[in-house]
């Protein structure tokens, strides 16, 4: 089989990281894949990968820094495993990646999972200096691509290949959600607003909170799920206590199986400042769930404003409020905004179509003998 090498910073519960067991489960037959990540603190997905992938190494970096002092192991390791293809996952990786495929003259094929603006000057410097080392860039929605060809040009590839996510078996079993709910002592009426994120500052948890506060203004009974974790965390537990909300707002932390979490919440609100196509909205579209979302990246790519969801413009904090207090009014509405969120997801966003559209690239990049040197 191709052997073929995924390299990306960490390995926790995020969306660029989710995305690799989901791929591998559906295309280990035709290849075999290595994992090579950094940041030994983020291996919340390292057991599932290592019966999905002939290995998973750690090169044990602390910082971006030292993540450049690992390209000669990289490179020892890559010839060792006889790679065929590296596939690259965020700036840094690529970065490394690049210079790392080049050395060994194999294909690189980078995915690039947000818009280049966002990243730090010095990131995006080397992202670009190195850009034309790769053969195939993959952009994860069509706000990336159009960053990419600002920033980066036309000289490499691009291709749109959208998130995509598992169906079968993801629904959360029958009464989870109100078990979950009568655990944590949520009333039966009660409106549960609710998302799943890791702790950036790019979901902008304060203006998610900000809205909270006056979705409790107007609707006494609501309470409030953050689920996940992250370097934002504590900031936004202060900011509830600081709004008088601790009594409303509950922070499950990091979860494996969000299925219940989903299943408990009535509404699904994000505050983003920007986004690639976060996975978590498509699962809670897969949960039927209505969906208050800002009308950034690729976001309005899978809501159609009215019909799977509701759009506001970022930082209008009295908008999702009240947003969401149109849906909490109108049960008919949430239901048919979640039906139709849910039929959105299963047509277009599946993780079958994802991993046709990436294989593909992959046997031409291998079929083209395309290699780095």
């Amino acid at each position: 089989m191709t052997r073929v090498v995924h390299l990306i910073k960490g390995l926790g519960r995020g969306g660029a990281e989710s995305l690799l067991p989901q791929l591998f489960r559906q295309t280990r037959g035709e290849f075999e894949y290595r994992v090579g990540y950094f940041l030994p603190w983020k291996d919340a997905l390292v057991p599932e990968l290592v019966g999905l992938s002939r290995e998973v190494r750690c090169f044990r970096a602390k910082s971006a820094m030292s993540m450049f002092l690992k390209l000669p192991a990289i490179i020892r390791w890559l010839r060792r495993e006889k790679a065929e293809l590296l596939h690259c996952h965020l700036p840094v990786s690529g970065i490394v990646g690049r210079l790392s495929a080049r050395a060994v003259g194999i294909p690189c094929m980078y995915t690039e999972h947000n818009v280049l603006e966002r990243y730090h000057p010095w990131t995006r410097r080397l992202h670009l200096a190195t850009w034309g080392l790769q053969q195939m860039v993959v952009a994860v929605s069509g706000e990336v691509e159009r960053s990419v060809l600002q920033k980066a040009g036309s000289s490499v590839p691009v291709r749109v290949i959208s998130n995509g996510i598992e169906l079968e078996g993801r629904r959360a079993e029958v009464g989870a959600g109100g078990r979950l709910r009568s655990s944590m002592g949520i009333p039966p009426e009660a409106l549960v607003v609710g998302t799943v994120a890791v702790f950036r500052r790019q979901k902008r948890f304060d203006l998610w909170l900000q809205a909270a506060a006056r979705i409790w203004e107007m609707r006494p009974e609501a309470r409030f799920l953050l689920v996940g974790d992250g370097p934002e965390r504590i900031a936004a537990e202060g900011m509830v206590r600081d709004l008088g909300l601790s009594e409303v707002v509950d922070f499950p932390g990091l979860q494996v199986e969000i299925g219940p979490f989903l299943e408990a919440m009535d509404v699904y609100m994000m505050a983003s400042e920007h986004e690639g196509l976060p996975l978590a909205l498509l699962e809670a579209m897969a949960a039927r769930l209505p969906v208050v979302a800002t009308a950034v990246g690729g976001i309005p790519e899978v809501i159609a404003e009215g019909h799977h969801g509701l759009l506001v413009a970022f930082a209008d904090v009295e908008a999702l409020g009240k947003a969401v207090g149109r849906l909490a009014e109108d049960p008919a509405l949430r239901q048919k905004l979640g039906s139709n969120a849910r039929k959105r997801v299963a047509e277009e966003f599946s993780i079958e179509r994802m991993a046709s559209e990436v294989t593909a690239l992959y046997r031409g990049l291998l079929g083209d003998g395309n290699r780095g040197g």
